[in-house]
């Protein structure tokens, strides 16, 4: 029998309702939510994630710009442009756009944002405020798939999750997530990485598999326990001349065959990548509440 599929879509549309109320608060109070969004060069991926990003905003009722900047940026330009968004009151949330091209220090860029408006969670502050359980600011993708998990009435307490992926963006954060003795957490963690040999020892063994390596059906169906809960956070691209623009996406895992055997399982596009946007919004209008305070 095939898994069930968690519906990324219909879990955001529950978020988005829920953060109605707060946002009509701070309205009433004259205050909107504002996010800027930094966007450095031509990426294809980037620009379609920031346009998301937009989108979202304006639908929703928030504040939201983006800065675009010809690929030839200077570090220090970009870095002055930030300064300069931290010390707008009107800006309650800023996110520089990743990857950003090669000739600028990411890290320096994305250390110089004021923690307070780290909408991302990638600033060394909030990092270390997550390590220790503190209130901060979560990475939007690890806090969207825990909240997958929760809204699906999936037990995490006590349950082997599986993370394949060790970025800053997924896999370490959420791993720090599921380590805290907190509701949707408490779990035994096992992070893989390009230095774990044979994955499938580590993944046959997961209660929650999550997907996060970047490399399109990397998880097949022999690598998977019976049963097991699956959220693939991937996004790649594959070539497909019978598709309209000449490519499909696909995540991490093997869709069509881990399905035969996962007991729930989140696809792509539809799973993750609704619950990454939504998070963001409410990042952004956290960091609104919190600077107006």
């Amino acid at each position: 029998m095939s898994a069930k599929i968690i519906d990324g879509k219909i879990i955001a549309g529950e978020i988005y309702r829920e953060i109605e109320a707060e946002l009509q608060e701070l309205k009433s109070k004259g205050i909107t939510p504002n996010l800027t969004v930094v966007l450095v060069g031509d990426d294809p991926a980037s620009q379609v994630y920031v346009g998301m990003k937009q989108k979202a905003c304006e639908k929703h009722g928030l504040g939201s710009e983006t800065i675009c900047l010809p690929k030839e940026t200077s570090e220090k330009e970009l870095l002055q442009l930030v300064e300069k968004l931290n010390n707008d009151p009107a800006v309650h949330g800023i996110l520089v756009q990743l990857p950003v091209p090669k000739h600028i220090n990411s890290k320096k860029v994305i250390d110089a944002i004021k923690p307070e408006k780290d909408v991302d969670g990638l600033h060394p502050i909030n990092r270390g405020r997550l390590a220790v359980g503190d209130n901060c600011f979560i990475p939007c993708t690890p806090a969207g798939v825990q909240q997958m998990l929760i809204r699906s009435g999936i037990k995490t307490e006590g349950q082997h999750v599986v993370v394949v992926g060790r970025s800053s963006l997924v896999g370490l954060p959420f791993a720090l997530i599921m380590m805290q003795k907190k509701e949707g957490a408490n779990a035994t963690v096992t992070v893989c990485h390009t230095g774990s040999g044979d994955l499938k020892r580590y993944t046959k063994e997961a209660d929650i598999l999550v997907a996060a390596a970047g490399k399109a059906n990397v998880i097949t169906a022999d690598m998977v326990k019976p049963g097991c809960v699956i959220i693939d956070v991937g996004t790649n691209r594959v070539d497909d001349p019978t598709a309209k623009r000449g490519y499909r996406l696909t995540g991490d895992v093997d869709f069509e065959n881990v399905k035969e055997i996962a007991g729930t399982i989140s696809p792509v596009p539809g799973g993750v990548g609704p619950m990454t946007i939504v998070m963001l919004l409410k990042n952004t209008i956290k960091a609104a509440k919190q600077l107006s305070a």
